[in-house]
């Protein structure tokens, strides 16, 4: 028998900028969008009556929304981007031989290889994993990601065995 938790919150939100680099090297241009976040975790069984607590869980998803949150988020595991660091900005260049530069403080390099809602989700999910893990000594059989996008479009990761 499996169980689940489903949290779906106003405030699981985050508003940031990005572009995607496509295969052929070309770019989408810098724009936003105003994220939402769903979780929905497994458990085969439960523990004082519980998945696992609401009450714990919806801190957590918080804390990494807000992390992403007004950021101009870039894909640190692109190898088409070239990325240089200055004591005060992130410096970019794209295949297509566009250049950004950005305050430090207001980019987040994350590890993946694109900025797409489906990357997001993979990063966002293994953030809460390793948070869950790290405070509660806890891991889902499984755990879902769902990222919004734009009402009506959002992109969804399992996470279950060996991806876990």
């Amino acid at each position: 028998m499996e169980f689940s938790i489903k949290v779906y919150k106003e405030y699981f939100n985050f508003a940031c900028s990005h572009f995607l680099i496509f295969e052929d090297g070309s770019r989408e241009p810098l724009h936003g969008h105003n994220y939402r976040v769903k979780v929905k975790g497994d458990s085969p069984k439960l523990t004082a009556d519980m998945v696992f607590d609401f009450l714990d869980i919806k801190p957590i998803v918080r804390e990494v929304c807000d992390s992403l949150d007004h950021k101009v988020l870039i894909p640190g595991e692109n190898l088409k981007l070239e990325t240089q660091l200055t004591d005060t900005n992130i410096n970019l260049k794209t295949p297509d031989g566009s250049t950004f530069s950005f305050p430090k403080q207001d980019v987040l390099i994350l590890p993946i290889q694109n900025t797409s809602a489906e990357r997001l989700a993979i990063f966002i999910g293994h953030e809460i994993k390793s948070i869950v893990k790290k405070r509660f000594d806890f891991q889902f059989s499984s755990l879902e990601i769902e990222v919004e996008e734009t009402p009506g479009q959002s992109a969804v990761h399992l996470f279950k065995g060996d991806t876990l």
